[in-house]
């Protein structure tokens, strides 16, 4: 690996001779395209999972934990756009989320923390992509062959396959049409959950609402620490410096618009999915809200075509979520292994990004079938990875770029968040991976079933 980059290493001349820039970061989007990266990265079927981080919480809690993630979260993304402007003023234009921490903060070994926590998340987030795609096969193929023989990790390979096809997309720019379609399939599916359990709750076969919390003082303290590092896993997504390196620059002010667009879809997804899902499950609400209305036993909960549809949706939206989280994996491939002299498409270049890139899914694949944890994974990812990355260094790179006085209400806001999500992070951590310790006896290698 490369040694860390310092403040007087960031020339924009640097960029002619970086083929992880020219070839995988092109700055050719608008702030629409950055719009579309930004909802595609956040907005995923990972919402379906709000109602059960509302069991945790309860109601009032629940909301306000909600509402207080997504106004953190915007504000946190606001700055850190802001400091990448200063930074592109001054010269220095980032596109790595890694060079930016090192550059503003000065210190080599942020160099490497951040790209170690990117990496995790990233590639973690790849695999639960794969897992919940093939998921998805096998409840359509369940649902039509309740006979048929085929596993889970049958359905992974076969999801594996299509996003080693997918992979060659040379840069992530060239992903905007996908992620424009990503945006409108994660309403369509929102909604037509939504809508279904809106007709379960108000209907006279309605399952009996119960929200009551864990019994013990110290369970509830740790369900509501899962649930808060579940709900910072589904708003993080820890590549908005990446993201906005696509735009055309100069980016001042671009990426501003492309989170109001964002912020506008969660708003309608989030508060939708959470209140329906939470309203008519409580605490028997799934780590999936799909799987309360098709239970095990019994006929389904919802008509099976919206059904249906809704996981054709998930499962067209997956690919695209895949896709964008792997752009920094394939950012670092191309950086080390091409050739800015020769053109992109060049058998010089051609052939190791269809290697490189076939190998690190093919591993994603793997993973998901041998490792179908996704429910408890998703917390520990949200405490160990999101909360540092998008609710604390952004207000620290303010601080650090900007320096508003101690005095001021921007600097002890800053701290006030930086200090409130660390020890979230901690106690999130520790619950995550204490619930993740209670469930081992569930996980069998290459199960066909997904652990909760």
């Amino acid at each position: 690996m490369a040694d860390p980059p310092r403040s007087d290493l960031f020339p924009s001349s640097r960029l002619d001779s970086d083929a992880g820039a020219l070839f995988v970061l092109q700055s050719k989007g608008e702030w629409w395209h950055a719009g579309f990266h930004l909802t595609t990265a956040i907005v995923g079927p990972t919402i379906l999972t709000l109602p059960y981080a509302f069991r945790g919480l309860g109601w009032w809690l629940g909301f306000v934990c909600l509402t207080t993630m997504g106004l953190v979260t915007f504000y946190a993304y606001y700055l850190m756009s802001k400091v990448l402007d200063h930074c592109e003023k001054a010269g220095r234009r980032h596109i790595r989320f890694r060079e930016l921490a090192a550059d503003v903060l000065g210190s080599g070994w942020m160099f490497y923390v951040v790209i170690f926590i990117q990496t995790a998340i990233n590639t973690g987030i790849g695999i639960g992509a794969i897992l919940l795609a093939g998921q998805c096969l096998d409840i359509m193929y369940s649902s039509l062959f309740p006979q048929g023989t085929l596993k889970l990790y049958e359905f992974i390979a076969m999801v594996t396959a299509v996003m080693i096809v997918l992979s060659q997309l040379p840069s992530f720019h060239s992903l905007r049409h996908i992620n424009c379609a990503s945006l409108l399939l994660s309403l369509g599916y929102t909604f037509l959950v939504v809508g279904a359990c809106i007709n379960l709750g108000l209907s006279k076969h309605a399952p009996k609402r119960e929200y009551s919390l864990e019994p013990s003082d110290s369970g509830r303290v740790f369900s509501a620490f899962t649930s808060i590092s579940i709900i910072a896993a589904i708003f993080g997504n820890g590549i908005l410096p990446e993201i906005q390196a696509t735009l055309a620059p100069p980016a001042t002010g671009k990426m501003l618009k492309g989170l109001i667009l964002c912020y506008t879809v969660i708003f309608f997804t989030f508060y939708s999915a959470a209140i329906s899902g939470y309203w008519v499950f409580g605490s028997n609400s799934s780590s999936n809200i799909l799987k309360n209305l098709m239970p095990d036993e019994g006929p389904t909960l919802a008509p099976i075509v919206v059904i249906g549809l809704a996981v054709i949706f998930v499962l067209l939206q997956l690919f695209a979520i895949g896709l964008v989280y792997s752009q920094v994996a394939y950012e670092i491939m191309e950086k080390n292994s091409a050739d800015t002299t020769k053109g992109m498409f060049s058998s010089r270049n051609l052939v190791p990004r269809l290697i490189l890139r076939t190998l690190y899914m093919a591993f994603c694949g793997f993973m998901a079938a041998m490792l179908p944890f996704f429910g408890d994974i998703n917390a520990v990812v949200g405490a160990f990875g999101f909360i540092p990355l998008d609710f604390v260094l952004p207000m620290l790179l303010y601080n650090m770029t900007y320096k508003p006085t101690k005095r001021s209400f921007t600097y002890w806001i800053n701290m006030t968040i930086m200090v409130v999500f660390t020890c979230a992070g901690l106690m999130g951590a520790f619950s995550s991976v204490r619930k993740l310790v209670l469930d081992a006896n569930k996980f069998k290698l290459f199960s066909s079933e997904v652990v909760d």
